[in-house]
């Protein structure tokens, strides 16, 4: 492809759209031009070496020289409420409470997606006590990033997989099903479904909460296949990823700001003067389009029991732009909002997309990456800035070889310049093929936490963050 068309394709955007991101279009305009993938590899924090855990021994990672890091929380240990540590840990995020570090988790339990008896992971206080999903909050000592203690904080819910924090100091934990009281009959002749409630919906946990909350589902923030959520701190609106395809990406407009569970409006992203734009293919990064809003009528609707797709399909209906697989969602101190399409771009590899609200109803939806190789990128999923700089950490879930991906796992690092780092690699023995999920830092930026999915295990990484190059 020649510069001329490259440029030609990049401006393929509506009007009043503009390109921004210079170094992520040129680190692609060179791509497409020599093919070079060195072009698009940076440096980062160096090698990655076979680590041991500090506090385990267990060689479990690859890290950059000069970084350590605490294997904690691992299933089936007891916790500090005396109830086991659930499985399946997803997605997290830090908080400070008074004096205490806090960590709210999720655990993506599906129980094979039929009710059981008694799965609720905490003592009482379920959603829906046939479901073995929730969250867990650990408390973690600021000097050692050892657990002082942790607790069962939500019970009853389901496949909760990712989630977002709040300004004001709670988790929004999302359900990624909408499994319910019918039953649904799979390809394979299995029947699903059949719970006491309905779910599909997002909870919040207030992080000063020392036992398990009073679960309240909130139903006016759509009842579809939730994955994450990002919340702009000025503005209050929530922003609310899809794990499906094709999905939408949302916004949640609340009544009153801080008070989610006293309803608001639901809304979908449109691309400006084209009805149903599909980003899944064709897409070339660097690409910008002008975005409005169209509004769910029922964000609730009963027949999300039996179709997954029910809500999206509202959108669709007015004309919304279609995603594959939206996963990983983070909102920076500005208010911009980053979230991930893991299975979207030409090669299936995934996308990493930008929106920038312009004013109350339109904004900006700019490709900031898309995966030119399994190589540089294999299917992002949870995703955050470290503080106070402009790195994304990226997870990935890859491990779909038959459809071109890898079996390797690596936490990467988009870097302002438009270029991919590698920092962890998943080599845990048995487990090399286990996602990364629930990345997040602490507030000021010293401690790393995630989780390895399959393995069942939480880390937290710390070293020197000073000596990135880009």
């Amino acid at each position: 492809m020649n510069r001329r068309k490259f440029l030609w394709q990049l401006s393929l955007a509506t009007s009043g759209a503009f390109l921004a991101y210079s170094g992520f279009q040129n680190r692609a305009l060179a791509l497409s031009e020599t093919g070079n993938l060195d072009s698009l590899r940076s440096f980062g924090f160096g090698e990655l070496v076979p680590t041991a855990a500090k506090n385990t021994g267990e060689t479990l990672l690859a890290l950059p020289r000069g970084f350590q890091y605490n294997v904690i929380g691992k299933v089936k240990s007891r916790m500090g409420d005396g109830l086991v540590t659930p499985s399946a840990h997803d997605g997290m995020a830090t908080f400070n409470v008074k004096n205490e570090l806090r960590v709210i988790r999720n655990h993506e339990v599906s129980g094979g997606r039929v009710p059981k008896e008694a799965a609720g992971i905490g003592k009482s206080n379920h959603y829906d006590e046939t479901a073995g999903g929730g969250t867990t909050t650990l408390v973690i000592n600021p000097k050692t990033y050892e657990i002082e203690r942790d607790f069962v904080s939500l019970s009853g819910t389901l496949i909760n997989c990712a989630g977002g924090p709040t300004p004001w100091g709670s988790w929004i934990t999302c359900e990624e099903t909408t499994l319910g009281q019918s039953f649904r009959t799979l390809r394979d002749g299995r029947k699903v479904g059949g719970f006491a409630k309905p779910h599909g919906y997002c909870f919040e946990v207030s992080a000063s909460a020392n036992s398990n909350v009073t679960p309240v589902p909130l139903k006016a923030m759509g009842r579809f296949v939730h994955e994450a959520v990002a919340v702009d701190k000025k503005s209050g609106i929530v922003y609310l990823t899809e794990d499906y395809n094709p999905s939408g990406f949302y916004r949640f407009l609340p009544k009153r700001n801080k008070r989610l569970a006293e309803g608001g409006t639901l809304q979908i992203l449109k691309i400006k003067n084209q009805d149903n734009f599909d980003t899944r293919k064709g897409q070339k990064t660097g690409m910008t389009y002008a975005a409005t809003w169209a509004t769910i009528d029922n964000p609730d609707p009963a027949e999300a029991d039996m179709d997954e797709a029910a809500v999206f399909k509202q959108g669709r209906a007015k004309g919304a732009a279609s995603f594959s697989r939206l996963e990983g969602c983070h909102a920076d101190e500005n208010g911009r909002i980053y979230f991930t399409s893991t299975s979207g771009g030409d090669n299936g590899g995934g996308q990493i997309w930008l929106y920038e609200a312009v004013n109350k109803d339109e904004g900006r939806l700019t490709l900031l990456f898309e995966s030119p190789s399994r190589e540089i990128l294999d299917m992002p999923d949870n995703l955050c800035l470290r503080p106070k700089t402009d790195l994304l950490f990226v997870c990935e879930d890859s491990d779909y070889v038959g459809e071109g991906g890898t079996r390797d796992n690596f936490m990467r690092i988009l870097t302002p310049q438009g270029k991919m780092a590698n920092f962890i690699k998943n080599i845990a023995p048995g487990f090399e093929t286990s996602e990364f999920a629930g990345s997040t830092f602490s507030k000021d930026g010293k401690v790393f936490f995630f989780n390895l999915q399959a393995l069942g295990a939480t880390f937290a990484v710390w070293g020197d963050w000073d000596k990135f190059k880009a």
